[in-house]
């Protein structure tokens, strides 16, 4: 059964639920996707046990922080990771992003720079990526079914019907906590506020980009694409590809699973988290 053992930290006013485990003088601090929170990472956190002090938590409204009505916008969200990074971290560290959050992580790296050792990227995607070519019309589309979908899930039979992905991707017990945490109304309503705020921000993102990590960064893209989007992975995947090369020390790397890599290839992920960790 999945044992952790968490505390509240506030940052920036927000009480935000922290799970460290782990051991050692090295940190790893992980940032999870859209619409999940700390538990996405279970499967690479025995992986690297050994190896450093691992750190992962819920962002404002999901999982175990406190719930929040506020209109967080990408922004916020990056201010309470170097928050919370100046309360766990106080040394370097490396930063691990999977998804949405590697976009969070972009917008934080110029006030973490000093400190990074490195960062590693899960299948997030640039802003110049044709997903995000339409993001308004996808943003009222999605927002429009989670709204459905919000009162429902109150349901656990409605809930594990659309949760089906993580359901066969993440270990029983880890599955288990996001049912009861994620896949909740107030969760879906935090994942609407987070679509939300991605919609409003990749424009901005596009017309002034945010820094490049000068960090040693790499990027994993998962091979298969998500359903529905057959026809335009191999245009994300050059994307993500192309982004990797603008960096002074970046690193493109195909996987072969699906969006949640962590899930999936856990050796993978852990494998790169100990190699950004040996070159530092």
């Amino acid at each position: 059964m999945r044992q952790a053992n968490g505390r509240a930290i506030t940052v920036n006013g927000r009480s935000i639920h922290v799970e460290e485990s782990g051991h050692g003088t090295d940190v790893v601090l992980f940032e999870s996707g859209q619409g999940l929170g700390r538990a996405s990472w279970d499967p690479v956190l025995p992986l690297l046990a050994d190896r450093a002090r691992l750190v992962a938590y819920d962002r404002a409204g999901f999982g175990r922080s406190a719930r929040t009505d506020a209109p967080l916008d990408l922004d916020d969200l990056a201010a309470d990771l170097v928050a919370l990074a100046e309360a766990v971290a106080p040394d370097r560290f490396v930063l691990v992003a999977h998804s949405m959050g590697g976009l969070v992580a972009r917008l934080a790296y110029q006030r973490l720079a000093p400190r990074l050792r490195g960062i590693l990227m899960v299948d997030t995607t640039p802003e110049t990526a044709p997903a995000f070519d339409a993001i308004d019309q996808i943003a009222r589309r999605v927002d429009r079914t989670l709204a459905i979908a919000q009162p429902l899930v109150r349901s656990r039979l409605v809930a594990r019907l659309l949760s089906g992905t993580a359901r066969r991707v993440f270990p029983t017990d880890t599955y288990e906590t996001m049912l009861a945490e994620d896949f909740v109304p107030a969760g879906l309503a935090q994942t609407r506020r987070e679509f939300r705020a991605v919609a409003a921000a990749v424009p901005r993102l596009r017309a002034e980009p945010p820094a490049p990590p000068g960090c040693p960064t790499v990027l994993l893209s998962a091979d298969r694409p998500r359903r529905g989007g057959e026809r335009t992975h191999p245009a994300l995947q050059e994307h993500q590809r192309r982004w990797t090369e603008t960096l002074p020390d970046g690193r493109y790397e195909t996987v072969d699973a699906g969006h949640f890599i962590q899930g999936e290839r856990p050796d993978v992920v852990a494998a790169r988290i100990r190699e950004l960790l040996d070159r530092s």
